[in-house]
């Protein structure tokens, strides 16, 4: 079956692609990179012409609401209607755990994107999966109080991306489901220990502090508001596992 991937180039969307080819399916990745603009819509309708399922793994980074809502809207409006038109039968969508409780800034602009696809005339299947464990990286990279790196103390079961992506292919080769089982990594994590120890692996040397960070998501993240429920999907690898596979 031919899988259309929005976001198939970036870190979860090139897994899904792996996964699907893997399996026998003819993936195609859409990106910028491979001269498809969701924003503007130009070139949709001749990549997804064939196309037996659709999978939204499209992302922007921004702390902006506004820019986050504006961006969903807009990329999945714009993949929900060249879908329609051309007559695909599923659109899968990744979301993640927990959005509902933490309705602001980015998280607004993933709920937004759900309502879209919720709305949509093409039947579909939404899953939600908590953070990657690349998610310690990024953090690394980004919480800083001038030269010095800190680790934001919060709750996460993180997982690894290529899990996300096997799931997410597997659920394009079915039938729509609707919402799905959260999807989650084995265990509980520290995101500050995550953090350190992302940083003494990948040769990082000096002192990380652990900080509380402000603001309404690292608070809610503090309070477990992330964490899935009972009810979730767990993957099997853990964060030591992933970091171990670090080159």
């Amino acid at each position: 079956m031919k899988v259309v991937v929005a976001g198939g180039t970036g870190v979860v969307g090139s897994r899904v692609v792996e996964a699907l080819r893997a399996d026998g399916h003819d993936a195609v990745p859409l990106s910028r990179r491979t001269g498809v603009d969701l924003t503007a819509g130009g070139g949709l309708d001749a990549a997804l012409r064939g196309a037996d399922a659709v999978v939204d793994a499209a992302n922007i980074t921004t702390l902006s609401a506004e820019a986050a809502i504006r961006f969903f809207e807009t990329a999945t409006g714009n993949l929900v209607a060249a879908s329609a038109r051309a007559g695909v039968p599923h659109l899968v969508l990744l979301s993640i755990v927990g959005i509902d409780r933490m309705p602001y800034d980015y998280y607004a602009g993933k709920l937004a994107q759900e309502r879209v696809v919720e709305a949509a005339d093409v039947p579909w299947t939404i899953l939600r999966a908590t953070q990657f464990h690349e998610f310690a990286g990024q953090l690394f990279d980004r919480a800083k109080l001038g030269p010095l790196h800190v680790a934001p103390r919060a709750r996460v079961q993180p997982i690894a991306a290529r899990d996300v992506g096997a799931r997410l292919a597997t659920l394009a080769a079915g039938a729509p489901q609707g919402r799905v089982a959260d999807l989650a990594g084995p265990r509980e994590e520290a995101l500050d220990e995550m953090v350190k120890a992302y940083a003494r692996r990948t040769g990082r040397r000096g002192w990380i502090p652990s900080a509380s960070l402000p603001g309404a998501q690292m608070k809610a993240m503090r309070a477990g508001l992330a964490l899935p429920g009972s009810d979730a999907v767990l993957a099997t690898q853990t964060f030591a596992d992933w970091l171990r596979e670090l080159g």
